[in-house]
């Protein structure tokens, strides 16, 4: 029998032995497409980025507008005809994102709304990470958007990106996510996230696909292990490693032009039902 590291809050231990328990047991090397960075027990939030940039000798980047969550939209591999429909305002936003605000709405499904309140409480707000909002946050500049990079100074070498989303009021993180792309293990390109958790962490894969009207989606609706989905992933008691295919939780948000704005709607279901949806205006900062 494997265990959770037990020096944590019970919660914690407790969503990491489910994991052990109903998930499988990783070797790192044979599954690189999963892997990512993993919490600390005191929180994520901007510590964390610059506990992970002295771990690995990296540096960090902030305050510049020329960063994206892709360096490029060519990383997607889409095919010739998917590059020459998609928008060039959605390549914009992925190639210079750190350049844009965002205007959030949230609308919750009533039934999965009390969970999301008992996740933060439980969870979010104690680890400073995934903060899901239960009301809108309308104003544009109550909501802080950044693009953090951390680079290999002596190669000057792009090793993580990261999307850092506070409300400026308080500093409270939203979330904290290092993205990217990977290769499943089908061969299929995907975009990747890693939210860090204490001793792990969430990560969504998700398949690109370009609309008919150039609008990008981005779906994690996966069947298995090794498919795009949210996974768990952690070291146990033991330092081994454990992950866990969600199959019941899938997001997908498609962003594009609507009367020349820019627009994205991100909807996460659970169990096939509807649990909450995130709308996006996007604009350029002033």
């Amino acid at each position: 029998m494997n265990f959770a590291k037990p020096k944590q809050t019970f919660q914690d231990w407790f969503t990491q032995q489910w994991v052990i328990l109903w998930g499988r047991k990783i070797i790192p090397e044979h599954n690189a497409w999963l892997m990512g960075p993993f919490g600390n027990l005191n929180g994520i939030g901007e510590d964390f980025i610059y506990q992970l940039a002295e771990k690995e000798n990296l540096l960090v980047q902030r305050e510049t507008k020329e960063n994206g969550l892709l360096p490029s939209i060519q990383q997607l591999k889409l095919t010739d005809d998917e590059l020459e429909r998609l928008s060039i305002k959605v390549i914009q936003f992925y190639e210079k994102t750190a350049r844009y605000s965002l205007q959030l709405n949230v609308n919750w499904n009533p039934f999965f709304k009390f969970f999301g309140v008992l996740v933060n409480k439980l969870f979010s707000k104690r680890i400073n990470q995934l903060n899901i909002p239960t009301k809108a946050i309308a104003d544009e500049s109550a909501l802080k958007s950044e693009i953090i990079t951390l680079t290999d100074p002596k190669t000057n070498t792009l090793v993580y990106t990261i999307w850092f989303r506070t409300v400026k009021a308080t500093g409270q993180v939203i979330y904290s996510g290092i993205y990217g792309t990977c290769t499943l293990p089908s061969g299929a390109t995907c975009v990747k996230a890693v939210f860090p958790l204490p001793n792990g962490n969430a990560t969504v894969i998700m398949n690109p696909r370009v609309e008919a009207n150039g609008a990008l989606t981005l779906d994690s609706s996966g069947k298995k292990f090794g498919d795009a989905g949210f996974y768990f992933c952690l070291n146990d008691a033991k330092g081994n490693y454990w992950s866990q295919f969600v199959r019941s939780f899938r997001d997908r948000l498609t962003i594009g032009e609507e009367n020349e704005q820019l627009v994205a709607q991100q909807t996460l279901t659970l169990w096939h039902l509807r649990a909450l949806t995130f709308t996006y205006k996007i604009g350029l900062k002033n």
